[in-house]
């Protein structure tokens, strides 16, 4: 049972878990809570929303024309502000959001969320990608190559995403696990002083005083709320394969879940997204293998750790999907 005292949540201790399949049907994280998430998670002694499985029908993509090189742009707008109100809901009432997504432009949403109420927050950002393109630098207009560019304020203003308040500074933001990035990127993370930890850094130092030297920077004295978000591409991908955006070199399953144990034992955390678990891109036995880490991340995140973690079956799961 998680007995560490997590100096921002209130007893009983709650998380509220929502899940966003965002673009299509088939790109759906419930495979999560299907295989087990939630009764581990009150295994480990948290009261657990769920607060269900959010797939926006409403909003639609037909009509919805590029922005210069931006793709959907109204819809990932409403969508990422509709995650940012569920997010700031739930901080406000004291729960630590826990997202499952779904790409990593979700995230616009789930910090912003964060933001709202914990304007101090640092936010420990786990990828291989850094998602900080600007509608100048982007190729490719895709917007999941963009969150962190929008919660910095950087680059030219789009009116449609005006609901971003640009609360998170740069000194606050820490990259863990990088080894794809463009050339404008890596400008960008220059000219800002945003601190990085490539895989280059993780093989040189190891994963242990990277994640000492992460927290020194973003959080020196311990004392600010962590908002941790994970996208399992920052995996190698013989570790996480079922995912849209797989990079050779990543992090390990050892890496992976000590990041995410270092942060639970801060007791600083107070919001957890874990992104891009695809289950429509792999065939079934990659796709258990990597539902089957993400569930160990989050768990890690939240409290599970080695001597106390426990196998969970998968078989009539996916015997019946």
């Amino acid at each position: 049972m998680n007995t560490l005292t997590n100096k921002f949540l209130p007893n009983p201790k709650t998380i509220a878990v929502s899940e966003y399949p965002y673009s299509s049907p088939a790109y759906v994280p419930i495979h999560l809570v299907e295989a087990g998430l939630i009764t581990r998670l009150e295994a480990l002694g948290w009261q657990v929303l769920f607060d269900g499985h959010h797939q926006f029908e409403e909003i639609s993509a037909a009509s919805d024309p590029p922005i210069g090189k931006l793709k959907n742009p109204r819809l990932v707008s409403r969508v990422c502000e509709s995650v940012a109100d569920v997010v700031a809901t739930h901080v406000r009432n004291g729960q630590l959001p826990v997202t499952l997504g779904g790409d990593h432009s979700l995230a616009m949403g789930t910090i912003s969320g964060t933001l709202s109420s914990y304007p101090d927050a640092c936010v420990i950002w786990i990828d291989t990608h850094a998602d900080i393109n600007t509608t100048e630098t982007t190729s490719s207009g895709n917007i999941h190559g963009m969150p962190v560019s929008f919660l910095l304020e950087l680059g030219e203003k789009i009116p449609e995403y005006a609901w971003v308040k640009p609360l998170l500074r740069p000194e606050r933001l820490v990259y863990i696990g990088l080894r794809d990035l463009d050339a404008g990127e890596k400008r960008i993370l220059r000219e800002n002083n945003i601190k990085a930890f490539s895989m280059h850094e993780v093989d040189k130092y190891g994963i242990g005083r990277v994640m000492d030297m992460a927290l020194d920077h973003v959080n020196p004295n311990r004392d600010l709320p962590i908002h941790l978000s994970f996208d399992v591409d920052a995996l190698d991908p013989s570790v996480a394969p079922s995912t849209g955006t797989p990079v050779r070199g990543g992090l390990t399953f050892r890496e992976g879940h000590y990041i995410c144990e270092a942060i639970h034992e801060t007791g600083l955390l107070v919001a957890l997204d874990l992104m891009e678990v695809n289950p429509s891109l792999a065939d079934p036995e990659s796709v258990r293998q990597t539902v089957a880490v993400g569930c160990s991340l989050v768990c890690s995140a939240l409290g599970e750790c080695a001597l106390h973690r426990r196998a969970v079956p998968f078989a009539n799961f996916y015997a019946a999907h």
